[in-house]
C-alpha cells in the first residue's frame, strides 16, 4: 500500500476493526471487524479496503475548498433553499480530480485485489461511510451513496469522487441538520469491496430483532432476487423469513417458524456498461423462495454471531454468490430504531373512536399508530415548502432522497415494499405511521382527499375516508401490579402478536385456531383433501394459492403451523392456549372451497362445531391436518410452551374419542409436556367436572356459551340481550362450582373474555371465586390488571395480602 507522506491514504479491512470509525466510518470499520474477529464462525466477508479520514481532509484541503463549502453552509442557515446549496456543494466536488497521492494508493490497493482474485478487472461495490455513521443514537443509514458494478481504474475514482460528494446530498444535509452533527466535523471514508455476483442469485437484508416491533427473540432475513439494493430501497416486497432464536440452540429443531413469499416483481442485474440495471422477475422467480431453510438457518447462525460479539441488536446485508452459491456479508450495522426502544416503560395505544367504513386501500402496518390529514400524491421528492406539514404523503416507492419530505408527514402510504424498505425503515425513526405495499395506493388517493391512515388494527394498515376522530392512552408499565391471578391476552392474529411482547402477561390464555385458517391460509381442509368435489372456479383458485406445493395438504399445515409458532414465540416460554378450530358450519362454508363439506344448519351455534366434528368422518381428515400442525410446531420447532385446547365438548364419549384420534395424529397428551384442556362451555362440563378433569389438564371457561346455555338466551338476540348476563347467579354459580371442584381434581381454571375488559365487578367476582387466570384482550391487559389487583387486595388475597 502506498504509505508516501505522514498520511495514509487506504487501510485494508483486515487491518480494521470497530474502533476505527472515526478512522474509516462505521460501515468500513464494521466489514473490518467483521473480517478479522469473526471469520472463526465462519462468516465470510468480501475482501476490499477503505480510504481513511485524512485522505478526505486532504481532499477538503486542496485549492479552497473547504472554505467554499463553508461558504455554502452559511448560506443555507441565512434561509437558501437546501436544494440549491447541496447541488453547489456537490459540484464543488465533482469539478476537481482527487489529490495525486489518493488516486495512487486506491489503484494500487486495487490492483492488489486483482491479483489476490486472479481477476483482470474485477467488479467493486464502491460504499460510502461517514465517520458518524452507524452509531447506536443515530443511524445515518442511507445518507451517502454507493455505486455497485464498478469495473477498472478510472470507473472506481469517478466513483470514489461521487461518493465524497455524496456526503452533502440534500438528505444529508439535512440529516446532519436534524440530528446535531456538524457538517465539517463528519468525514468521509470510501469502502471498496469485490461485488458478489448476486445478480445470479439474490440478496436482501437480515435484522436480529423483529424491525417493526423490536421483538428481540427472533431474526428476521428479508430476500429477493438480484442485486440487493431493490430490498433496501423497498423497491420489492421481498421474501421475510423469521427464525426463532431459542430453537436455534438445540440443531435438531427447526428454527424458521415463518416464511411468507414476496412477489419480487423487479431485480437489479448487471449492465454491459459496468453499471446496473433493473429489469421484471420472470414469472417463475416470483413465486420461488430465494433461500432454503439450509441457507436461512445460516444466515441466521452468522447474525446471531454477529449479536453476540456486538452486544446490541444488528442490521446486516447479505449476498449470495449466483456462481459459487456462497452466502456473504456485505454490511453490518447496529440496528438504531427498535432496540432504542426496548427498555421504555411506556405502551402507547392509538385507537379509533368510531367503526369505520370499508377501506380505501390496505397493505402493511409499520408502527402502531394513527394519522391523518389530506393526501399528497407525489412521483418525486418536491422543495420542502410545496409539501404541507401535516399532509399524507403517498407514492409508489421512496429512497433516501425522500426524507426532508417524509418528516413532515403525518402519515405515509407507498405502492411497494415491504417491512424492511427504506420507508417501513425511515417511518419508523421518524415515528410516523405508514402503510406499505398497497398496491393501488397511487391510483386510489388522489391529491387533497382527507384520509385517516391506521396502523393500529394489527398487521394490516388500513386507509380510510375521511378524518376519522382517535384517542391516545399512555400506560407505564412499570407501574402495573403485580398479581396472584395471572393475568394473560387472548390473540388471534399471529402477525400482530409480536407487537404485544412488552407487555407483562402471563402467557396466552385463548389463541384462535380458525381466525389463522381464515385469514392466513384461507381454504377449508377438506376442500385440499378432496379437490374432485369442488366447482372449478374454486379449484383454480386453490391450484394459485398452492402453487409450488407437490402436496397441498402441506399448504395447510405449513401455513398454521407458521401462525401458531408466531403466537406461541411472541410469549416463550410462558404458556400459550391454542384452540382447535371452532368454526361454526356456516362460518366453515364461507372458507375457499368449503360449501360441499359442510349442511345447512338451522342452528348452527349448538350444531356441528367443535369437538364432535374432530372424529367425525365428514372432519376427521381435517382435524388430522390441525394435528400437525400442531406437533409440527411443539416438536419439530420447538415451541413447546403450546397447550392444546378442545372446544365445545359435550360428553366424555367426545373426549375420549377426540384423545384418541390426537392420539393418533402423535398428539399424545403427557408426552413431551403435552397438556390438554377444554373448554368449560357447557352445563355438562360443570355437572361433570371431575370426570372431565380426569380426561383433561386444565379448564378454560367460555363465558359466552356458558351464559347462553345455561339461560337458554340466544347471545346474538337483541330482544334477549337484556337477558344475557354473565353475572346471572345461575352463571356465577357454575363459575364458582367449578373452580372448586376443579381445583378439588389438582386442575387450573381459567376464563378469557371480553366482560371482565368492560365490568370491573365481574372481574372482582372471578378473582373471588379463585380462578387461576383471566386472559383478554391487549389493549385491555392494562386495566383488566388494575381491576384483579384491586380485587385482591379487598380480598387480602394479592401478592402484599394475607391470603
Amino acid at each position: 500500500m502506498d504509505t508516501t507522506g505522514p498520511i495514509r491514504h487506504v487501510v485494508p479491512f483486515t487491518e480494521l476493526g470497530r474502533r476505527d470509525v472515526g478512522r474509516v466510518g462505521g460501515k468500513n470499520a464494521s466489514l473490518g471487524e467483521l473480517t478479522n474477529r469473526l471469520g472463526g464462525a465462519g462468516i465470510r466477508v468480501p475482501p476490499g479496503f477503505a480510504t481513511t479520514a485524512e485522505a478526505y481532509q486532504e481532499l477538503l484541503g486542496t485549492g479552497d475548498l473547504r472554505r467554499q463549502v463553508e461558504a455554502q453552509i452559511d448560506r443555507l442557515h441565512d434561509g437558501a433553499p437546501l436544494d440549491e446549496v447541496g447541488e453547489a456543494i456537490r459540484s464543488l466536488f465533482l469539478a476537481r480530480p482527487l489529490p495525486a497521492r489518493l488516486q495512487e494508493a486506491v489503484l494500487d490497493a486495487y490492483q492488489r485485489l486483482a491479483e489476490e482474485t486472479g481477476r483482470e478487472k474485477p467488479e467493486m461495490a464502491v460504499r460510502s461511510s461517514a465517520t458518524a455513521e452507524d452509531l447506536p443514537e443515530a443511524s445515518f443509514a442511507g445518507q451517502q451513496e454507493t455505486y455497485l458494478n464498478v469495473r477498472g481504474a478510472d470507473e472506481l475514482l469517478q466513483a470514489c469522487t461521487r461518493c465524497y460528494a455524496s456526503l452533502f446530498t440534500d438528505r444529508a444535509i439535512d440529516y446532519r441538520e436534524r440530528m446535531g452533527f456538524g457538517h465539517l466535523t463528519v468525514a468521509l471514508s470510501v469502502g471498496v469491496q469485490l461485488m458478489v455476483r448476486s445478480d445470479l442469485a439474490g440478496a436482501g437484508v437480515a435484522f436480529t430483532l423483529d424491525p417493526e416491533t423490536g421483538f428481540p427473540d427472533v431474526i428476521v432475513v428479508s430476500a429477493a432476487w438480484g442485486l440487493g439494493e431493490t430490498v433496501v430501497s423497498g423497491r420489492v416486497d421481498p421474501d421475510e423469513y423469521t427464525v426463532f432464536k431459542p430453537s436455534m440452540k438445540d440443531p435438531v429443531l427447526d428454527p424458521v417458524i415463518d416464511v411468507r413469499i414476496g412477489t419480487k416483481r423487479l431485480k437489479t442485474v448487471y449492465a454491459d456498461t459496468g453499471l446496473t440495471r433493473t429489469i421484471d422477475t420472470p414469472d417463475n422467480e416470483r413465486t420461488q423462495r430465494v433461500l432454503d431453510d439450509a441457507e436461512i438457518r445460516t444466515l441466521a447462525d452468522w447474525a446471531a454471531a454477529v449479536e453476540e460479539h456486538y452486544g446490541c441488536p444488528m442490521d446486516l446485508e447479505w449476498a449470495k454468490d449466483g456462481l459459487t452459491g456462497e452466502l456473504w456479508i456485505v454490511q453490518a450495522r447496529p440496528e438504531t430504531v427498535q432496540s432504542r426502544q426496548q427498555h421504555t416503560s411506556t405502551l402507547s395505544r392509538r385507537r379509533l373512536t368510531v367503526t369505520p367504513g370499508q377501506p380505501l386501500v390496505t397493505g402493511i402496518a409499520v408502527g402502531e399508530a394513527i394519522g391523518r390529514g389530506p393526501v399528497v400524491a407525489l412521483d418525486a421528492p418536491v422543495d420542502l415548502d410545496r409539501f404541507p406539514r401535516g399532509g399524507v404523503l403517498v407514492t409508489g416507492v421512496t429512497d433516501p432522497d425522500w426524507e426532508p419530505v417524509m418528516k413532515r408527514a403525518a402519515a405515509i402510504v407507498t405502492d411497494h415494499g415491504g417491512r424492511t424498505s427504506h420507508a417501513a425503515i425511515v417511518s419508523r425513526e421518524l415515528g410516523v405511521p405508514a402503510v406499505v405495499g398497497t398496491g393501488s395506493g397511487t391510483q386510489v388517493l388522489h391529491d387533497g382527499r382527507p384520509v385517516t391512515v391506521s396502523c393500529a388494527e394489527g398487521e394490516n394498515g388500513r386507509v380510510y375516508e375521511g378524518l376519522l376522530p382517535y384517542e391516545e392512552t399512555l400506560t407505564d408499565l412499570a407501574e402495573l401490579p403485580t398479581t396472584r391471578t395471572r393475568v394473560m391476552l387472548n390473540l388471534a392474529d399471529p402477525s400482530a402478536a409480536f407487537r404485544w411482547w412488552r407487555l407483562p402477561a402471563d402467557g396466552v390464555g385463548l389463541a384462535r385456531l380458525e381466525f389463522i385458517v381464515a385469514h392466513q391460509v384461507k381454504v377449508h381442509p377438506m376442500a385440499l383433501l378432496h379437490p374432485e368435489r369442488l366447482d372449478p372456479d374454486d379449484r383454480h383458485v386453490i391450484d394459485r394459492l398452492t402453487e409450488g406445493y407437490l402436496d397441498r395438504c402441506q399448504y395447510f399445515v405449513d401455513r398454521l403451523a407458521s401462525g401458531i409458532a408466531r403466537i406461541a414465540a411472541s410469549r416463550w416460554p410462558a404458556p400459550v392456549v391454542v384452540r382447535t378450530s371452532d368454526f361454526k358450519t356456516n362460518e366453515y362454508a364461507k372458507l375457499l372451497g368449503g360449501r360441499p363439506f359442510e349442511p345447512d344448519e338451522a342452528n348452527p351455534m349448538i350444531g356441528w362445531r367443535g369437538a364432535s366434528r374432530y372424529y367425525s368422518d365428514g372432519y376427521r381428515e381435517g382435524f388430522a391436518l390441525e394435528c400437525r400442525a400442531l406437533r409440527r410446531v411443539r416438536e419439530t420447532m420447538g415451541l413447546t410452551n403450546v397447550v392444546v385446547m378442545i372446544p365445545f365438548c359435550r360428553t366424555l364419549g367426545e373426549a375420549d374419542q377426540v384423545l384418541a384420534v390426537m392420539a393418533e395424529q402423535g398428539l399424545v397428551r403427557g408426552e413431551n409436556g403435552l397438556r390438554v384442556y377444554v373448554m368449560a362451555e357447557i352445563p355438562a362440563n360443570i355437572i361433570l367436572a371431575e370426570d372431565f378433569a380426569e380426561r383433561f389438564d386444565g379448564f378454560s371457561i367460555g363465558s359466552n356459551d356458558l351464559t347462553q346455555l345455561t339461560l337458554g338466551v340466544d347471545r346474538d338476540a337483541e330482544a334477549l340481550a337484556h337477558v344475557f348476563d354473565e353475572r346471572d347467579p345461575a352463571v356465577v354459580r357454575s363459575i364458582q362450582s367449578l373452580t372448586a371442584r376443579a381445583h378439588a381434581a389438582d386442575r387450573p381454571v381459567g376464563l378469557c373474555g371480553q366482560r371482565p375488559s368492560d365490568d370491573p365487578a365481574f372481574t372482582a367476582l372471578l378473582v373471588e371465586a379463585g380462578l387461576d387466570s383471566i386472559s383478554v384482550a391487549p389493549d385491555s391487559f392494562a386495566a383488566v390488571k388494575r381491576h384483579v389487583a384491586r380485587a385482591e387486595a379487598a380480598l387480602g388475597s394479592g401478592p402484599g395480602g394475607d391470603g
